[in-house]
Formats: C-alpha cells, sequence, structure tokens
C-alpha cells in the first residue's frame, strides 16, 4: 500500500478490525519510511453492472456518483454522513442482487428516489428536480402536491 504521505510502498499492519457489520476490514497501517499512520478499508470486489445511460452510452456502476448525489440533496439536512453512506450501500447492494449484467440508469435513479422519499422530504424534492428535469414551476408544483398527499395519507 503506498503511503499517503511520502509514497514509500512499504508499510506494516499495526491493526484490522471488522467495520460495517462485518462488510469490510478497517486496518491502520504504519508506514516504514516516515513512520506515520493512516488508515485503509478492504472489502470484498462486487460484480455490478453496467450502467445504460438515457443516450445508450455504458459505464460501469459507480458508487461514488450515488454517494456526490445524495450529499447534494441532502446538503443543509439534518442528515449524518454515516446514514448517507448506509444509504449509499443500501443502493448498491439492491442494484447488485437484481442480478443484471446491464441496467438502465433510470432504475438507479428510482432506488434513489425511493430511498430519499423515505429519508427526507425536502432532499428529496431537490433530487427530484435535477433528476426529473422539471420543465416549468407547473411540474414541481405537482410534484410537491402529490408528496403533500402521500403526507396526508399517512
Amino acid at each position: 500500500m503506498k503511503c499517503p504521505f511520502c509514497d514509500e510502498l512499504e508499510d506494516k499492519v499495526v491493526d484490522s478490525r471488522m467495520a460495517k457489520e462485518g462488510e469490510m476490514i478497517r486496518r491502520r497501517r504504519e508506514c516504514l519510511g516516515c513512520k506515520r499512520r493512516y488508515t485503509t478499508y478492504e472489502r470484498v470486489e462486487e460484480i455490478l453492472p453496467m450502467v445504460v445511460k438515457k443516450d445508450g452510452r455504458r459505464e460501469s456502476f459507480d458508487r461514488t456518483k450515488i454517494l456526490v448525489g445524495l450529499k447534494k440533496a441532502c446538503e443543509k439536512r439534518p442528515i449524518s454522513t454515516a446514514t448517507i453512506e448506509d444509504v449509499t450501500d443500501h443502493i448498491e447492494k439492491r442494484i447488485q442482487e437484481m442480478g443484471e449484467t446491464e441496467i438502465e440508469s433510470r432504475i438507479v435513479g428510482e432506488e434513489l428516489m425511493k430511498e430519499l422519499h423515505q429519508l427526507d422530504q425536502v432532499a428529496y424534492v431537490r433530487f427530484a428536480s435535477v433528476y426529473r428535469e422539471f420543465k416549468d414551476i407547473d411540474q414541481f408544483m405537482d410534484e410537491l402536491k402529490t408528496l403533500a398527499q402521500q403526507r396526508r395519507e399517512r
């Protein structure tokens, strides 16, 4: 493992612990060059599907894109980083469990919308306004009315 401070390639593992309910291993390492410590995470490499974009392009599934989208939607909301990570893990796991080799980007977006709908209404509307590409205020208001109706029904 390359040291993030001095780029030395030699290190030693000082401590290893399970993290995320056994889904990954957290390792504390000490660089043999500069003697500084840093943390790495090891997880099983999962086979995830290719994502088919609206224009037909295909790209590898990237959990970072989900994480970035969630962070933007949840900005200045009372939602912890740990919760955002958990939601990202949940979406990634559901997509992997579908067992598909290719998946439309629309499906990823809808999974994200479901999670945000349950998590935070404001974050949901923020994400929906970008994801659904509202063309005018009427479309935006229709979405808000739907949310209000669902809230009353609960």
